[in-house]
């Protein structure tokens, strides 16, 4: 989870002062700017901070006075991460619902704090101007707001569009029109505890709120259309984070085809084929998993020349501009990785642009790591062994199960012991390939794991270096020293 100076969170006072929101939208009727930025979310503010405090005149738009920061710190990382957290301390004493309620309301404070703060920084300390209401190309330079109370006219030198993604809704019938169909969003804003939870979609959205909701003291039931989970894993990784799932109660069925929602008094009920028979399960909530979606609907992206990818997103060259060199597109939006650290570094790419020497670009981006935060999480960087061998290395895997990590006390020490650790390392360079860590604090280990390959650090010196104790990192002391000798060259 972010910290709070990482969301702008500088006060205990939840609520943004709409009035001040509201005489500041009442003021303007035609805006002239530097740089506009359309979407609150983590790479706009971030350039739109640094140019406020380069002189630049700023206007950030966002859509809901929800959504103030993006994301990230309202319905994304902070909210799901800050529920993994609580539920995982819920005790089997402890009546789920309650607790279940009392976890949405301390929730609910965090990222009221976080939202408050954003608007604070970047009004108060970059300066720039905010408004709220849905914002509208109407040509390459200018963009129309419609705000509770008029329509501001925006034109800008440089325009960014930061609007992220939208949850996808598949087309199952009666889904759509269910009373019973939530999103991500939606379930995070009920009090209510869902008795059975239906999840659509086995990726890492629906894992980590089957693992999150189960924990509470939901029944879960996960429907996945593929043969197995987490198809992009390994095997034997894929084997172990499935069994821990299965573990904890969480129903998943895959090579499971949902063909129909269908409403009834006080639930849903899901019928679906498997094995060549349809089956049915009452539910009182359907969540649709399906991923998300660039959210560029409504944009008027025709207007200013933007041109858009055959799968919705934003069209971008390697520097984030557009078919409009003036106008670049950051985070989800442009089609890129789904994640909040690859939203900033967008921004790094976009400020370079603006400020820079204009050289940094996409490719630059080595070894990107992602996490699944199931209970313990699941993070990866680099190549699986199935894709370095597919790639044509000889390759050597070092893998072991976490409870048998002698070098790692603490799995002991904080009581979770599940999981596995696997490393893919080139026979010939000594080069690590790629790491699966299913482990407690493998979102922390995988970022180490990272830089080492980012600077070539080879598997031997990550073998032997020197880690605190009791640390999850110094496991890397036995888990790569199974298959690399203390005498390699």
């Amino acid at each position: 989870m972010c910290s709070l100076r990482e969301h702008g969170a500088r006060s205990t006072t939840a609520s943004i002062p709409e009035q001040r929101v509201q005489i500041m939208q009442s003021a303007v009727r035609s805006l002239r700017a530097d740089v506009l930025v359309v979407g609150f979310g983590k790479g706009g503010k971030a350039v739109a901070a640094a140019m406020g405090r380069a002189g630049k005149r700023v206007v950030v738009v966002e859509q809901s006075d929800q959504m103030y920061g993006g994301t990230c710190p309202n319905v994304g990382c902070v909210p799901t991460k800050a529920l993994v957290h609580r539920a995982h301390a819920r005790r089997p004493s402890d009546p789920p619902q309650d607790w279940y309620e009392r976890a949405i309301g301390e929730v609910h404070a965090i990222t009221s704090l976080f939202r408050k703060g954003n608007f604070d920084a970047m009004t108060e300390d970059v300066g720039a101007t905010v408004l709220t209401g849905h914002a509208e190309f109407v040509g390459p330079h200018t963009v129309s707001v419609d705000t509770a109370d008029d329509r501001v006219t925006v034109e800008a030198d440089h325009i960014l569009i930061n609007t992220g993604s939208t949850p996808v809704i598949p087309d199952i019938p009666g889904l759509r029109t269910s009373e019973y169909l939530v999103t991500s969003t939606d379930l995070i804003h009920r009090t209510v505890l869902p008795e059975h939870l239906a999840i659509v979609g086995g990726g890492y959205l629906g894992i980590e709120f089957a693992s999150i909701y189960r924990q509470f003291g939901s029944r879960v039931t996960l429907f996945e259309s593929t043969s197995r989970i987490l198809e992009r894993e390994d095997d034997d990784v894929a084997a172990v984070a499935e069994g821990i799932l299965v573990d904890e109660g969480v129903n998943i069925v895959t090579g499971a085809n949902v063909t129909e929602i269908r409403d009834g008094a006080g639930g849903a009920t899901v019928r679906y084929m498997n094995d060549g028979r349809e089956h049915t399960v009452a539910v009182d909530a359907v969540l649709a998993a399906a991923g998300r979606r660039p959210a560029t609907e409504g944009l008027g992206l025709a207007a200013a020349g933007v041109r858009t990818t055959s799968r919705g997103a934003v069209e971008v060259d390697e520097y984030l501009r557009t078919s409009q060199p003036h106008i670049f597109a950051l985070g989800d939006v442009n089609g890129g990785p789904q994640f909040t650290y690859v939203s900033l570094d967008d921004s790094r790419i976009v400020l370079d642009q603006l400020l820079g020497d204009g050289k940094r670009t996409t490719a630059d981006r080595v070894a990107v790591p992602r996490t699944l935060f199931m209970t313990p999480p699941l993070a990866n960087v680099g190549l699986t062994e199935r894709e370095a061998r597919d790639a044509g290395f000889r390759v050597k895997a070092a893998s072991q199960p976490v409870a048998e990590i002698v070098a790692m006390p603490r799995a002991y020490v904080v009581g979770e012991t599940r999981g596995v650790m696997k490393f893919v390392i080139d026979v010939d360079t000594d080069e690590i390939l790629g790491a699966a860590l299913l482990s407690v604090d493998a979102q922390e280990l995988i970022n180490t794991v990272a830089l080492a390959m980012r600077h070539g650090i080879k598997a031997g010196e990550l073998r032997d270096s020197i880690y605190t104790h009791p640390s999850s990192t110094e496991a890397f002391n036995d888990v790569i020293g199974a298959v690399v000798r203390s005498d390699d060259g």
